[in-house]
């Protein structure tokens, strides 16, 4: 089956003119099923959780981060998701409910706000790194200011603790640490187990993520080669996902991302439904 299961509508509306151009571009990628995983920032449920975690001080970083959380974020509930996701439902068009969360510190309070909601699937991403939004090209300037070993040991570690909370299924766009270029001079695999470990202790999926490959510099699918061989030997389950944020980008490069994992010996990939995992064959 080709699946996208990564995708948003926060550049648009819930409108059903902007998102039919989304199922247009699935249908013209001969997609099987497409997911929207919207992502936390869009609801106002999670709005204290940004305020507490991230650096909004009078630095650089904390100046982009204070305009960065006014700027379309918080506009719709997840009642107005669901809603939503309903009407498009009777409408004919189908789509899994899905949704992308950052990184939290305060895990149980992120339980706490999704329980009341049947997703079909919940998308944990790492964001932020002690406070700083790594992967903003505005602030990217902040990554002169740490060493890589620092990076990968902070990345390892929010990844560790994101799979503990054992809220998630998938684990969003692996080492994506990587699409600046910054690339480490030292042995990364040390780091590459311990996040292949946590992901299998929490029964989670690895996203095979485009968005790197024709949003970023890196210009690769994520996770990257190296930590791709790592999951298939681990057995880690993936899931493929273009991570569109306009309508057309849906279903980019999936003929890709599946020939990319295949080349790893993966053959399969999770189906989901309501939070229960189906393997289904892969393309």
């Amino acid at each position: 089956m080709k699946l996208d299961y990564h995708m948003h509508f926060e550049y648009g509306s819930y409108d059903e003119q902007w998102v039919k151009g989304f199922f247009d571009s699935a249908k013209t990628h001969q997609l099987d099923e497409i997911g929207i995983s919207e992502h936390s920032h869009t609801f106002p449920e999670f709005k204290k959780l940004y305020y507490e975690d991230l650096i909004l001080d009078d630095s650089f970083v904390g100046k982009f981060q204070q305009q960065w959380l006014k700027k379309n974020k918080f506009k719709y509930t997840l009642d107005d998701y669901f809603n939503f996701m309903a009407k498009l439902h009777s409408l004919g068009y189908k789509a899994k409910i899905g949704i992308e969360v950052c990184n939290f510190q305060d895990q149980d309070k992120v339980r706490e706000i999704l329980a009341p909601y049947k997703f079909d699937y919940i998308i944990g991403s790492i964001h932020f790194l002690h406070g700083w939004a790594y992967d903003s090209s505005q602030i990217k300037d902040e990554w002169n200011n740490h060493s890589l070993k620092e990076i990968y040991e902070w990345y390892a570690q929010e990844v560790e603790k994101l799979c503990a909370s054992q809220i998630y299924d998938v684990l969003g766009h692996p080492f994506n640490i990587r699409l600046f270029k910054n690339l480490p001079d030292f042995d990364v695999t040390p780091y590459l187990i311990r996040v292949a470990k946590a992901i299998q202790k929490a029964n989670m999926a690895v996203d095979v993520n485009t968005g790197t490959y024709y949003r970023y510099p890196i210009a690769e699918i994520s996770p990257y080669p190296d930590f791709m061989k790592i999951a298939h030997d681990y057995n880690l389950p993936i899931i493929t996902s273009s991570d569109a944020h306009q309508p057309e980008h849906c279903g980019n490069y999936i003929d890709e991302a599946i020939a990319y994992a295949k080349s790893f010996g993966y053959t399969t990939c999770l189906q989901f439904n309501q939070r229960k995992k189906t393997t289904v064959p892969l393309g």
